[in-house]
């Protein structure tokens, strides 16, 4: 028999209703295909009905372009010449480098044009830089079949050898770098940048994060990481989960999702282990769900949000981009809470006939029988845990040494930072060097020193053995070699979660090289390309998004979607935003934070976080609060529909083409 915590198909254990009675083993059944891929096809079919409604099963439907489209669309080319037209200084840019620059320029340093024109050579420089015609056809299509191949490998890496998805991403990009160099030699492809295409900045991101965590979790025990797993736990299964939805919520928002998760994956693990839980697949769908769907609210809560903040064309304050996204990410915070809720009752609700009693449960605190054994043991378990420890009440403040308020001090000044601007790998690193330096000056001068005291039989101890040279001379022991952190703490860092993006890197930027999405978007989007955002093409656009965002990653969409339309308004942009993340939730590579969640629990030995096991889920929550999302985001929002910065917005534009676009004001 397997560990009932990471197989569905073995058995549960329920808490006897006497906690000095042994644990109750009952049987799990494994539910049937349809009843775990039967939600999952249902919303599909309802997004393709949807859509075959509003636009026509062949597109017939899609509306002609308005007259404030068709301004946009001329206002946006003439603006393109112009800039290609102007005169510059080639020896500011090379000092200026990738860098934008201020949006607000004043008319001396060239105002609007001049921000323009830089934006326009940061979009064709850095974003994407387009390369596909000079793929023959056979390069284009092999280059395809090698990322779908590897997208496969990626998304189920049990089903071929044990390498797992380090060693596959890492595998591929490597494959994609020497193919590449292949295909260049023998005429059928341009030069691959690889170096170009490898962000460095989730990299640094990720290796500050992950050293703040391990300092965070080892510097001393029962510091602030175990206060913060004993602040999600609880007896009740429900309760925990929904404890763990919160917190990712508001957490993600606040700082970053990839942080959340980073952070709290070994915690919920831990959790799951500790109340012996069957299945743990609700509690890392929770954490995972939830903080990708938190970090759309802000635009600091996940990396395309930072990206489409400095690519947009527009100023787009973080009060404007958050009063945009709080009714489309409550709704889809409920949805996706009402959704683990149904589709996980069993385990989350042991003993409930269904969803009426669930509700009783949540709202009239009414108890099933294995809930009441459940809530016992825990408080059993607890007693016994204080009792065994000496501490039978238990003070509010005990515990909070000078090294947990320290842990809190640098924590503080790492949200503060965050929140005021500051560059998020910059800050994590120095967060995690900061504890790295408190965690060695602890080890070094207040940790206990190992003793190597030998004792006998009797247990009598034992002089020090001496040792003498060749001439009968004593030799003194040497001083104790000092552990350093290179050899404890800094081993701990996932080295492989690193690799895992930089393959994925290669493997994408390869692949966008082709020009394979870009044609897919423009193939399917058809009329709707230059009305994305309006009804009733928005809510096939978002479905194009979301597909996007899980064959090619949400980042390289918002870069191809930023030099496809340079001039999209600030409402374009909240809903490429809103459908980019909430797309991270559909299947396992759809989101940074699915990986490290996986990648995490893995580490601790929870290997059930699987794509098999995301998609039934994942597949009908995701759609489910991206059209409710989507229809919220369309009805209410604050971002103007046109650009302040290219007048096309009411009252900024004379009839088109008039002074106020025609003189130099821009």
């Amino acid at each position: 028999m397997t560990s009932s915590l990471y197989d569905e198909e073995t058995v549960a254990l329920t808490p006897a209703l006497d906690p000095s009675e042994p644990a109750v083993a009952k049987p799990m059944k494994k539910a049937s295909s349809l009843r775990t891929w039967g939600p999952a096809m249902i919303a599909v079919a309802g997004v393709l009905a949807v859509n075959a409604a509003l636009l026509g099963p062949t597109g017939s439907k899609v509306p002609a372009l308005t007259e404030r489209h068709l301004r946009a669309q001329i206002a946006g080319d003439e603006r393109t010449q112009a800039v290609l037209e102007m005169d510059y200084d080639s020896h500011a840019d090379a000092i200026r480098g990738r860098q934008i620059g201020r949006r607000n320029l004043s008319d001396e340093e060239g105002g609007v044009m001049e921000y323009t024109r830089r934006r326009h050579r940061h979009l064709n420089e850095y974003v994407h830089v387009d390369v596909s015609g000079e793929f023959s056809t056979f390069g284009k299509w092999s280059v395809s079949i090698i990322y779908f191949a590897y997208w496969v490998f990626l998304m189920f890496p049990n089903w071929f050898l044990p390498i797992g998805r380090p060693g596959i991403a890492l595998g591929g990009g490597l494959t994609m770098v020497v193919y590449r160099y292949i295909l260049q030699m023998t005429g059928n492809g341009p030069f691959f940048d690889a170096v170009k295409v490898i962000i460095m900045e989730p990299l640094f991101l990720l290796f500050g994060l992950m050293l703040t965590t391990i300092y965070l979790e080892k510097m001393e025990r029962g510091g602030l990481f175990d206060k913060l797993r004993n602040s999600l736990d609880d007896g009740i299964n429900w309760k925990r989960s929904a404890k763990i939805m919160t917190m990712s919520t508001i957490g993600s928002a606040a700082v970053m999702n990839d942080s959340i998760v980073l952070i709290f994956s070994g915690v919920v693990v831990d959790l799951c282990v500790r109340h012996k839980v069957a299945n743990s697949i609700p509690y890392l769908l929770a954490l995972a769900t939830t903080s990708n769907i938190g970090s759309a609210l802000t635009m600091t809560g996940n990396p395309q949000n930072i990206l489409i903040v400095s690519l947009a064309y527009d100023d787009i304050s973080w009060m404007e981009f958050a009063s945009n996204m709080v009714l489309p990410v409550i709704a889809a915070t409920f949805i996706n809470a009402v959704m683990m809720f149904i589709y996980y009752g069993k385990e989350l609700f042991p003993g409930s006939s269904g969803i009426i009693e669930n509700w009783g449960i949540m709202f009239f605190g009414n108890r099933t029988p294995e809930m009441l054994a459940q809530e016992h043991a825990y408080l059993a378990k607890e007693a016994a845990e204080r009792e065994a420890s000496g501490e039978m009440e238990v003070d509010e403040n005990a515990g909070w040494t000078l090294w947990s308020k320290l842990q809190v001090l640098v924590v503080c000044t790492f949200l503060v930072c965050f929140a005021m601007g500051f560059d998020v790998s910059v800050v994590s690193i120095c967060a995690g060097a900061i504890l790295m330096v408190i965690a060695a000056y602890k080890r070094q001068h207040y940790d206990p020193k190992p003793d190597n005291t030998e004792y006998d039989a009797e247990g009598n101890e034992l002089p020090a053995k001496k040792t003498y040279d060749m001439e009968g001379n004593e030799i003194l022991p040497e001083e104790e070699e000092l552990v350093t952190e290179s050899e404890t703490t800094l081993t701990e860092v996932d080295y492989g979660l690193l690799m895992l993006f930089i393959g994925q890197f290669l493997l994408i930027g390869s692949f966008d090289d082709t020009g394979v999405p870009q044609a897919f978007f423009s193939s399917t989007m058809g009329g709707c390309a230059e009305q994305m955002t309006s009804v009733p093409c928005v809510y096939w656009f978002v479905m194009i998004v979301t597909i996007l965002s899980n064959i090619a990653s949400n980042v390289p969409v918002c870069q191809m979607l930023a030099a496809t339309f340079p001039y999209a308004t600030p409402y374009d942009w909240m809903q490429v935003s809103f459908s980019a993340t909430i797309a991270g939730n559909l299947t396992m590579l759809g989101s940074a934070a699915n990986m490290i969640v996986a990648f995490q629990a893995a580490k601790v030995g929870d290997r059930t976080f699987t794509s098999e096991r995301h998609a039934p889920f994942g597949i009908p929550s995701t759609l489910l609060c991206l059209y409710a999302g989507t229809f919220l985001l369309s009805m209410v929002h604050f971002s103007p529909e046109c650009s302040v910065k290219l007048n096309t917005c009411e009252g900024d534009y004379n009839d088109y083409g008039g002074d106020d676009y025609g003189g130099g004001n821009y």
